[in-house]
């Protein structure tokens, strides 16, 4: 892995949890106001919830890509079968380099934001762009119906 995903191999270095456990990969209590408890450079690790474990996905570099088109579907797996109260998904600004630049919220451009949705366990979030080329974050919101608790994912995403 060090040398196939190196951005994954530090990840795994400094927190095996993080790699496995994404369900604890959210913040309680935000109210909606996310720059107000994720500061800029921790958005990934979701302004670094759970004690820390996640900080190692803030770290700028060359993480593993998919490429994807201008019309794209974000694909999530709920075990739990929270429900959704909306997602918001937005795309890193032309111009923003993942390899280089901690991720900061004016970095972002919304670009999709969903109504409610009923406990489930697969969500399925269609998102069109236009104009993205080369390397971006694709960065997910996740508002959960049963309490005030927000899962944030990052997706490091090549558009061709």
């Amino acid at each position: 892995m060090a040398q196939k995903d190196p951005m994954c191999w530090q990840a795994w270095q400094d927190n095996p949890n993080a790699m496995w456990n994404w369900n604890g990969l959210y913040r309680n209590g935000s109210a909606g106001n996310f720059p107000a408890v994720i500061p800029d450079g921790q958005l990934c690790s979701g302004g670094h919830t759970e004690s820390g474990r996640y900080n190692s996905l803030d770290t700028p570099g060359a993480w593993q890509t998919t490429n994807i088109g201008s019309k794209f579907t974000v694909k999530l797996y709920d075990q739990a079968s929270h429900g959704a109260d909306y997602f918001k998904v937005y795309v890193s600004r032309q111009g923003y380099d993942p390899t280089t630049q901690p991720l900061k919220w004016s970095d972002l451009q919304l670009v999709t934001t969903t109504g409610k949705y009923g406990p489930s366990q697969n969500y399925s979030i269609d998102v069109s762009t236009s104009g993205y080329t080369g390397r971006h974050v694709v960065y997910t919101i996740w508002q959960a119906s049963h309490m005030d608790q927000t899962y944030f994912l990052c997706s490091d995403v090549n558009f061709g």
